[in-house]
């Protein structure tokens, strides 16, 4: 764990992986440590209205002791699987195009935060053998509903956008929807599985 001054009134704390971060929210949370606490994928950002060391005694309070989990939600995504770099991606992988989509709808994912754009869920939990870098040359539009991989995340696009993550598909689901309280239709800490659906 370490710890970076954000301000005079911020603290960003970096952490191994985003299990850490959830372990540490769940227990700042559960205590009503800082007056914000917003995940990040390895780092967790905590203000305070008041002195920031104080803030730090408390979340090094908190690396010891077990939190309840927040509450969540479980999520299944209808997926059709014809993204554009489906086939590059069992390609770069070893594998075929069923192959690619078994093992991406067969992993758990866990939302670790949103971000990039509205609505945009960063997921933990992709299977080691998809992990590949992004595009070289990012998209100018990808279309709303898409599912993508880069790296070790997943994500899914929830309006048209720019993007350079690798497209395996698409969904109908609207992640977003501003229309709705909360417009997220995924919250931090849910978890998700993708379900194959025919194209």
């Amino acid at each position: 764990m370490r710890f970076l001054p954000m301000g005079d009134r911020s603290v960003l704390v970096e952490l191994a992986d985003p299990a850490e971060v959830h372990r540490l929210r769940a227990a700042a949370l559960a205590a009503d440590v800082g007056r914000e606490v917003v995940p990040g994928w390895r780092t967790l950002l905590l203000t305070t209205d008041g002195d920031p060391r104080v803030l730090v005694d408390e979340v090094k309070r908190l690396a010891t002791t077990t939190a309840s989990p927040v509450a969540t939600q479980h999520h299944e995504i209808p997926v059709r699987y014809d993204g554009e770099d489906l086939a590059d991606v069992a390609e770069a992988s070893g594998l075929a195009p069923p192959e690619v989509v078994e093992l991406h709808a067969g992993a758990e994912y866990v939302v670790v935060l949103l971000g990039f754009s509205r609505g945009f869920p960063y997921l933990a939990g992709l299977p080691e053998q998809l992990r590949l870098p992004r595009l070289s040359t990012p998209r100018t539009k990808v279309p709303a509903g898409s599912v993508g991989i880069a790296l070790d995340q997943c994500g899914i696009y929830p309006m048209d956008s720019p993007g350079g993550w690798r497209l395996l598909g698409r969904t109908d689901l609207p992640v977003f929807d501003e229309t709705c309280d909360p417009p997220n239709l995924l919250g931090i800490g849910d978890t998700v599985r993708f379900v194959a659906v025919a194209p």
